[in-house]
């Protein structure tokens, strides 16, 4: 998730009190966002730059990192941090945005031509009058079109925004596209005039905009905009002119957005102009700008409109699961910027309106989530679904998980995947080539094959640890998988049972034991050889066990289990100095 760095006394002066640290996050994390970190700015410079960290003074200034949720544009900055947390305590009311009563005669105009359709077809327009900044606020202004272009305009891939001090250009403007060698102008920062493609061997080395030339450089034309007297405001998305570059003492800021995506033009338009308008001398008011596209269509931006959906009372409280009555939701509602009043009558509905700042609000099940957080996930009481039954299988593993634990042995989780030779070879085993799933482009020899055994884990898992106090007593209940040819994907799990003993002797007994007492517990009687009402055990000759010391599990007629002393070469290929039992049940064979 995005993090927004911001100052914590200038934070809290915008929310009008002081918090503790331990106030703060219990607002953040009511709010749905995270205080990420509390550090301050000599020490992000510090890390920044590898040099080592100075202990903090009592001057250094307290620098809050929190975390944002990706979709909500209007917290990336501590502007619309501030006034969303504000809205949230009750301490204001949701503002309400306005676009400028002016005659379209009035308007400052853009002129798009019909090249733009090559390159960058879309742009968006708008004027901030009598805005004030000072030297927090400007930077704060700079740094949220830094955010949303590393968000929402994915590295201004699909929107890049440009800003200008609106008393240095005059209009009407024009949005082209032209060859490069055509738009020559001062870049933001320079002094010095540069065509388009130089421009482009010139950023070539800048750590900043370098990643970004590949989006028009090997285009043949370039996006620019210009002013009447044709002084160049920016060429899009790469740097904007030095001649409107705004400073500390602009009053009249011309915002333009120039994309590949319409929609995300208008959003980040709208984030931007709603977010500063603050400082404007009419607050919360935008100047708007008509657009004319080369075939005469005429738009206005920003959009500032609300827009309205009706959400059943019942879907919220369904999907909450506490019982709340159409009012508690409007307040709720309201306390997340979100307009809402019961809608007509019939069914319990909630007409929700939302404003241009909250371009997350897409279905009802975000006006849903906002009931949720303002009404406090802590608050809501936690119950078992009815529709949520666990699987018998499920149900049977951790039955026997707790059996196992009971009987002094310690859960380990091992990886599905393996090395065909810890499979196999390293088992005594051969592979016959109809047995093990084959990973078809592993990015690691240790991951080749999928397990069709527990054994080769556990034995990792003793052998990386066989400097533990012995004895050790492990078990794993996991699924391997083996090829089925039955199976319309060629391969079907089983859910086994794995347990390891090793000590300074073999522990044959204790395993066997362990094997009477899964049975005993399973309700299953141990019977004659050849008896198929219970188990039974015969005498089997696997390659990774002791000869004579193995013994093979039988159940209703058909093998589920293996038990034994384990090989000595095996043992010596995992590493293992200590004499080892291991047992493996298939308890599928019991549902």
């Amino acid at each position: 998730m995005p993090t927004v760095s911001v100052g914590r006394d200038r934070l809290f002066t915008a929310l009008g009190r002081s918090y503790t640290q331990e106030e703060f996050e219990d607002l953040c994390f009511s709010f749905g966002i995270e205080l990420d970190d509390v550090t301050t700015e000599k020490a992000i410079i510090s890390k920044e730059k590898h040099l080592e960290e100075e202990k903090p003074s009592a001057d250094d200034e307290i620098i809050y990192k929190i975390e944002v949720p990706a979709n909500r544009y209007d917290l990336l900055c501590l502007e619309g941090l501030a006034q969303a947390l504000l809205v949230f305590n009750g301490k204001e009311k949701i503002p309400k945005y306005t676009v400028a009563n002016i005659s379209k005669a009035s308007m400052l105009k853009m002129h798009v031509k019909k090249e733009t359709s090559l390159i960058r077809p879309f742009l968006v327009c708008a004027v901030l009058r009598g805005i004030t900044f000072d030297e927090a606020s400007y930077n704060s202004f700079i740094d949220l079109q830094d955010k949303l272009h590393q968000n929402i305009c994915r590295k201004r891939t699909l929107a890049a925004i440009g800003t200008h001090d609106l008393d240095t250009l005059q209009g009407p403007f024009t949005y082209e596209a032209l060859p490069p060698p055509e738009i020559n102008f001062v870049p933001l920062k320079q002094v010095k005039n540069f065509r388009a493609d130089e421009l482009m061997e010139f950023y070539k080395s800048d750590l900043k905009l370098k990643k970004f030339l590949h989006i028009i450089e090997n285009s043949s034309v370039y996006p620019v905009i210009y002013d009447r007297n044709r002084t160049v405001l920016s060429l899009p998305p790469i740097i904007n002119g030095a001649h409107s570059a705004i400073t500390l003492k602009t009053k009249n800021v011309f915002i333009e957005c120039t994309a590949t995506d319409l929609t995300k033009a208008k959003i980040v338009l709208n984030t931007m102009v709603t977010t500063f308008s603050t400082y404007c001398k009419r607050k919360f008011e935008v100047e708007p700008v008509e657009v004319i596209s080369f075939d005469g269509k005429s738009s206005v931006y920003p959009d500032l409109s609300e827009y309205n959906m009706e959400v059943p009372l019942s879907y919220i409280t369904g999907s909450i699961g506490v019982p709340l009555e159409v009012d508690e939701v409007t307040i709720l509602l309201k306390r997340m910027q979100l307009h809402a009043e019961k809608a007509g009558s019939g069914e319990a509905k909630i007409s929700v309106s939302v404003p241009p700042t909250r371009s997350d609000i897409l279905h009802p099940c975000d006006v849903m989530e906002d009931v949720a957080i303002a009404y406090g996930y802590n608050n809501i009481p936690k119950r078992t679904l009815s529709s949520l039954k666990p699987l018998p299988l499920n149900q049977l593993s951790d039955l026997i998980r707790y059996e196992i634990a009971m009987n002094g042995f310690t859960e380990v989780l091992t990886w599905i995947l393996c090395s065909k030779k810890e499979n196999f070879e390293m088992l005594n085993r051969k592979d016959d080539k109809s047995t093990a799933v084959i990973i078809g482009n592993p990015r690691s020899s240790d991951f080749e094959v999928v397990r069709t055994s527990l054994m080769p884990g556990m034995l990792k898992t003793v052998g990386h640890n066989k400097d533990h106090p012995k004895p050790i007593k492990i078990y794993e209940v996991g699924d391997v998988v083996l090829l089925d040819e039955k199976k319309d994907v060629g391969a079907s799990n089983r859910r086994l049972l794995g347990a390891l003993y090793c000590g300074a002797n073999s522990g044959f007994e204790l395993i066997h034991s362990l094997v009477d007492r899964i049975m005993e517990v399973m309700g299953t009687p141990f019977v004659p050889v050849g008896d198929k009402s219970g188990y039974f055990i015969e005498l089997s000759n696997e390659p990774e066990f002791l000869s004579g010391r193995q013994a093979k599990i039988i159940y209703k007629g058909g093998r589920i289990g293996i038990f034994g002393i384990v090989h000595p070469e095996v043992l010596n290929n995992f590493d293992i100095p200590d004499p080892c039992s291991f047992l493996e049940l298939d308890i599928e064979s019991f549902l």
